[in-house]
């Protein structure tokens, strides 16, 4: 294909012109057509609507469910996710989310999670059985991108001081492994053969001595990710036996999803997205589950949006604060963009509290829990990084 054959194509494509029509459209192929046409349907040709007769996505799910394959064939996962995105928008396709036969087709992300988490109640039972299976697909995904760093970071009964020649696989100082055996170093294999391991030591702790972390989150449409990123590390955590894990969600309501931190995608059906604002009585609820409180760390994810008392709840947690043994972390957001909406002034009441608020991406969320548990100064952790801290009042 010559250079202006290729220019008229991309504008072909770029416009949505009509390749019957001649001109730059006859250079489409068949495939580009297909692709075309694919765009044409939720975006038209420039116009608020497709015109009559130029595609749509119409009102069925194998329709849709074809052109969620023609979409995911023609483009890379990140930008059908966008078109998703665009298309529940623009063209009301969140009904479509309650036939299995299109929720089979769906690329599956974080977003998508929320959006059966809070569909789920209206739900036929056929299709939450694929609700289910889509939901734990990304869950699965999750966890392989956050569980081994989660764990090397919260795994605070290592003792690392003390140091063992027969340690876990897991527990392993490879640094200190490797340069005890470079003697062994084995040129043909390019390798070294390590004769004698050196570990870390795992320390014995006692039930009574476990580190309690109670994940305390906000179960509304606009944090919906933050609730799916916080049940999963809340699974991940609990299925550590060097911290005691609880997971509250709440609205106006509370839901205390603790036994149900074994099985993640139990946990996001459990979870009631929507509702009205009681942050106070939530964190009540969570100061009355702490059992020890010199090992205890409260972690509210919110935007601080209050529909309850936020003079008590400022009173609260100024008392938790004060007392110098529970360590009160806020977390305005715990999203990939890391960029939250929030109550700006009773943000900087509670960050008046001595108290650290901003937002945290999940990727950085390990790294705060092991600070946090090392009770390390949460506000110098996260100034370092260069994540926005509230503000004290005035």
């Amino acid at each position: 294909m010559s250079e202006s054959d290729e220019r008229n194509r991309r504008w072909t494509l770029a416009l949505g012109a009509d390749a019957e029509n001649g001109g730059a459209g006859a250079a489409l192929s068949d495939s580009d057509r297909r692709m075309s046409e694919a765009l044409t349907a939720l975006y038209g040709d420039g116009d608020e609507a497709p015109k009559k007769g130029r595609g749509g996505l119409g009102g069925s799910a194998p329709r849709v469910a074809k052109w969620l394959g023609d979409i995911r064939e023609f483009f890379p996962a990140p930008v059908v996710q966008v078109i998703q995105k665009d298309a529940f928008e623009r063209k009301g396709l969140r009904q479509m989310l309650l036939e299995p036969e299109f929720l089979a087709t769906v690329e599956a992300d974080v977003n998508l999670i929320a959006d059966l988490v809070a569909l789920r109640g209206v739900m036929p039972e056929k299709t939450k059985d694929t609700a289910r299976i889509v939901i734990a697909k990304v869950v699965d995904q999750l966890m392989e991108r956050l569980e081994r760093r989660t764990a090397d970071a919260v795994r605070g009964a290592l003792n690392r001081s003390r140091r063992t020649n027969r340690p876990r696989f897991a527990d392993i100082d490879w640094p200190r492994t490797i340069k005890a055996n470079l003697r062994h170093y084995q040129a043909e294999h390019r390798t070294v053969v390590p004769e004698r391991l050196i570990g870390f030591l795992r320390q014995q702790r006692r039930i009574v001595d476990l580190d309690e972390v109670i994940l305390c989150v906000y179960q509304s449409g606009s944090m919906a990710t933050s609730v799916v990123y916080a049940s999963i590390f809340a699974a991940v955590m609990a299925s550590l036996p060097v911290v005691a894990t609880k997971l509250v969600c709440f609205d106006t309501a509370i839901v205390d999803l603790t036994e149900e931190l074994a099985d993640p995608v139990e946990v996001l059906f459990g979870v009631q997205l929507g509702g009205g604002t009681d942050i106070n009585r939530a964190v009540g609820y969570c100061e009355d589950r702490i059992e020890r409180p010199t090992k205890a760390h409260l972690v509210l994810i919110t935007d601080l949006y209050e529909g309850g008392d936020a003079d008590a709840l400022v009173d609260r947690l100024g008392r938790l604060a004060t007392l110098g043994s529970i360590n009160v972390i806020v977390l305005l957001a715990l999203t990939d963009t890391g960029r939250p909406s929030y109550n700006p002034a009773l943000s900087a009441k509670v960050a008046s509290l001595g108290i650290p608020v901003f937002a945290c991406t999940p990727d950085q969320f390990p790294d705060l829990m092991a600070t946090a548990l090392k009770r390390e100064d949460v506000a110098d952790w996260a100034a370092d990084r260069d994540i926005k801290l509230i503000r004290p009042e005035g």
